[in-house]
């Protein structure tokens, strides 16, 4: 059986989004009259527009608090990059204190493999998402992700768990490097170890997180790049 075509009437679709041209004559001219007054009067009051009197909502001077709709929040006045490292190092903090800490594995490689797989979930599923949540359509956290992804792609949850065990290597790598540059510099006969906590913890994860990131965003803006430039020579 043949489906049925609805058709539409395209008189129907032109006059769909037909702009009231006379309604915008009407209020241009309302806005021109210097006469017309409104009756009422925006009131910013906070405990006038809320009906609950409120002792914070007044001023040492005894006047009232009055409502800002462009009062720019204090945490939007902070830098991107500061909250999303700052982000970035307290949860590496945190599996630092809860992991190596708190279960005192004794083998390096299971260590390793544990804390990158618990980061690597804790990213997926809190803080890529809270950068989701505060980014603005300029999409400005997109550069501290590894995988900027929407959250229904699936698979980003494995290459997370992945690539943050590579994270966790280069980490401790780090601490190796740190220990033989502090007993080449100092010349000591004995060996001096950086014991792990979870600042320098938190610390080494951000700079080989942002490591790897900034190498997959320089590797993402020179195939753009390229195939820019071979559309435009086509064309």
């Amino acid at each position: 059986m043949a489906k049925k075509e609805h058709k539409f009437k395209e008189s129907t679709i032109e006059n769909y989004y037909d702009l009231k041209v006379d309604k915008i004559d009407e209020l241009v001219a309302a806005l021109k009259d210097e006469t017309t007054k409104f009756d009422d009067e925006i009131n910013y009051d906070i405990n006038a527009n809320t009906g609950v009197y409120d002792p914070k909502n007044v001023k040492s001077n005894g006047k009232e608090k009055q409502f800002d709709p462009y009062k720019i929040d204090k945490l939007s006045r902070v830098p991107t990059w500061l909250k999303a490292c700052f982000v970035k190092w307290w949860f590496a903090g945190v599996v630092c204190y809860f992991i190596m800490w708190g279960l005192a594995i004794s083998d390096g490689l299971d260590r390793v493999v544990l804390c990158g797989l618990v980061l690597g979930l804790i990213v997926d599923i809190l803080v890529n998402p809270l950068f989701k949540y505060m980014e603005s359509d300029r999409r400005e956290y997109d550069n501290y992700m590894m995988f900027p992804f929407p959250f229904r792609a699936f698979w980003t949850f494995f290459t997370n768990l992945i690539y943050y065990v590579f994270v966790m290597y280069f980490v401790t790598l780090s601490y190796g490097g740190i220990n033989e540059l502090i007993n080449l510099i100092f010349n000591t006969n004995q060996h001096v170890y950086v014991g792990v906590e979870p600042l320098l913890f938190g610390l080494l994860a951000v700079v080989v997180d942002m490591a790897f990131i900034g190498i997959k965003d320089l590797i993402v803006f020179i195939v753009k790049k390229s195939k820019k430039k071979e559309a435009d020579a086509n064309v």
